[in-house]
């Protein structure tokens, strides 16, 4: 048996399921002050129906949650100082990482790992005497090529953890091998600053399953639909960010049919969230997730999330109704302050949640303003709402046509598409879809147990393993970013090399994590650089990265698949 949990922004949604059969479901207001409590009110009733059934045992529980996007875009991160080292090349000033305390340090590796000039001592001093000044305990140290030699920011961390007493510091290299080094800073940045939060978070629900006896694995849910087992999230929070659209997504997958082509929208309470599905295939995001509108090295699927919801806040300005972009609290039928789309939904008889008379007074208090019936006001409400949703996919599409997927999609169906598939998920899916179908003129399918897609989403996801490795063939040596492994290499010469040993050592981690073995691995990315000395290669470097491929678990005769 298997427990999904999805903490959303407004609700917190929990499954328990056997196979694709959903046995209980959970729908519970999120408490954003206290996840904790969100988490035990959604899932304690499914503990108590697991051991209603005696012949059962529960496998694993998988969680997607909120709580690294809601840190990041509520500016809560914790304060952390950054250390950039970034060579030759393009002015550093040119990119904003909106980080008050960052300092600029001389020295430079080139493109081959090579030292062209060293640390300047002095630097490194002065930097370590204003981090201390300013009381800030954390440090992101990324150097330019430091994936390639990674001695100066090994240089600069140590000499700040031996002047700075308790300074907690990241490195760029420990945290992406990958290029592009305003991704690299940004990602590491990020990573640092919500590990704190992040690490609390995990004790607290390690604590919270101890005392309720539970020794089955717990994974949490990526933002490409991957999972990582909740210990190893710690080290690298960031990659949870969006796993909300992921399990949406992942919700969708397994609640429609095999091999369609459907825009996921997931209706919450506060956004609605977009997501692609090409060919029963998600797409992903070709330059990694997009943060407070910076590019970093997350991988993830390609999503977009409106400023609309079931409770978005509904005002009139200068007799126009406008839609909030942020909600202050449960729909007014529901006890909450100020009319919302659901109270709209309510007095129009879409929903059943709340109650009626709260939802059509709402809609008197909107429609005095507007000089309007409370029919006629919540008939508007809804039409805005399409609208807004529309616009969204929209103009989600006109980015998602720049995404290699797509437009291989494109040459292989030979058409190009906008929306012919909408398919609903979240509470308020039922009573919008329709009216998008019918705006865009597309089908609207709401599959069985919508309001509950997310948590679907996470408790189907694949245990899958993604390992990045770097390989210098002139050192004879190669590491693997994920678990720190260096090791010395043997029979690797060509990029072909590389890529059949990084596979193979996939299959053997995948085995000892039991991971099924039909399961094919597939190659993310790779790419490699020759050392030129004296117009000869004398050797190469290789990064290579393999993985199992993310999506939702198939349920055959004999066991899972």
């Amino acid at each position: 048996m298997l427990i999904g949990l999805d903490v959303g922004g407004t609700y917190t949604d929990a499954v328990l399921m056997d196979d694709r059969r959903v046995v209980k479901k959970m729908k519970v207001p999120t408490q954003n002050e206290n996840l904790l409590n969100s988490l035990l009110a959604a899932l304690d009733p499914l503990l108590d129906a697991v051991e209603e059934v005696q012949d059962d045992e529960l496998d694993r529980i998988v969680l997607s949650t909120t709580l690294i996007t809601n840190l990041i875009a509520t500016k809560q991160v914790d304060a952390t100082a950054l250390v950039i080292i970034p060579g030759p090349g393009l002015n550093p000033q040119l990119y904003d990482y909106r980080v008050p305390d960052t300092f600029l340090l001389s020295g430079a590796i080139d493109f081959r790992g090579r030292e062209i000039w060293g640390i300047d001592e002095q630097e490194i001093k002065a930097c370590a005497q204003k981090i201390q000044e300013s009381g800030i305990m954390r440090v992101a140290v990324v150097g330019k090529f430091s994936q390639r030699n990674n001695k100066h920011e090994k240089l600069v961390a140590s000499y700040l953890q031996e002047n700075i007493p308790g300074l907690t510091v990241a490195m760029g290299h420990q945290i992406t091998g990958r290029l592009n080094f305003p991704r690299r800073v940004y990602t590491t940045l990020l990573t640092l600053a919500t590990q704190h939060r992040f690490d609390t978070f995990y004790s607290e629900v390690r604590e919270l399953l101890e005392q309720r006896g539970i020794a089955a694995p717990l994974y949490i849910l990526k933002a490409d639909g991957g999972t990582l087992s909740f210990s190893s999230s710690v080290l690298k929070p960031v990659e949870t960010i969006f796993s909300g659209p992921a399990a949406s997504t992942l919700g969708a997958l397994a609640l429609t049919p095999k091999g369609k082509t459907s825009v996921v929208v997931d209706i919450g309470g506060t956004t609605t969230d977009l997501a692609l599905i090409l060919s029963g295939e998600p797409l992903l995001a070709s330059k990694g997730a997009c943060i407070d509108e910076m590019l970093t090295h997350v991988r993830a699927f390609a999503t977009s999330s409106a400023a609309v919801g079931g409770d978005s806040c509904l005002m009139v300005e200068d007799g126009i109704l406008q839609i909030m972009p942020y909600r202050e609290g449960p729909a007014y039928c529901m006890g909450g302050p100020s009319p919302t789309p659901t109270d709209a939904m309510r007095a129009l008889d879409l929903v059943e949640i709340g109650e009626e008379r709260q939802a059509v007074r709402a809609m008197e208090m909107l429609g005095k303003e507007l000089g309007m019936a409370p029919q006629q006001t919540a008939k508007l409400v809804l039409e805005k709402t399409v609208q807004r949703i529309v616009a969204e996919i929209e103009a989600m599409f006109i980015s998602w046509e720049q995404e290699p997927a797509y437009r291989i999609w494109e040459m292989e169906q030979r058409k190009k598409i906008r929306p012919q598939n909408l398919v609903g998920i979240g509470a308020a899916s039922p009573a919008l879809l329709p009216l998008l179908g019918e705006e865009m003129g597309c089908s609207a399918l709401i599959p069985a147990d919508a309001d509950v897609a997310n948590a679907i989403g996470a408790a189907l996801a694949k245990v899958n393993l993604r390992l990045t490795f770097h390989f210098d063939t002139d050192r004879k040596f190669y590491s693997i970013e994920e678990n720190g492994v260096q090791e010395k290499l043997k029979g690797v010469s060509s990029l072909a090399d590389a890529e059949s040993f990084s596979l193979t050592r996939l299959q053997e981690e995948g085995n000892k994590m039991g991971i099924p073995g039909q399961e094919e691995p597939e190659l993310v990315y790779s790419e490699l650089f020759n050392m030129v000395r004296g117009w000869r290669t004398e050797g190469r470097l290789i990064d290579v990265c393999v993985q199992f491929p993310t999506g939702i678990l198939e349920f055959q005769e004999g066991g899972v698949r």
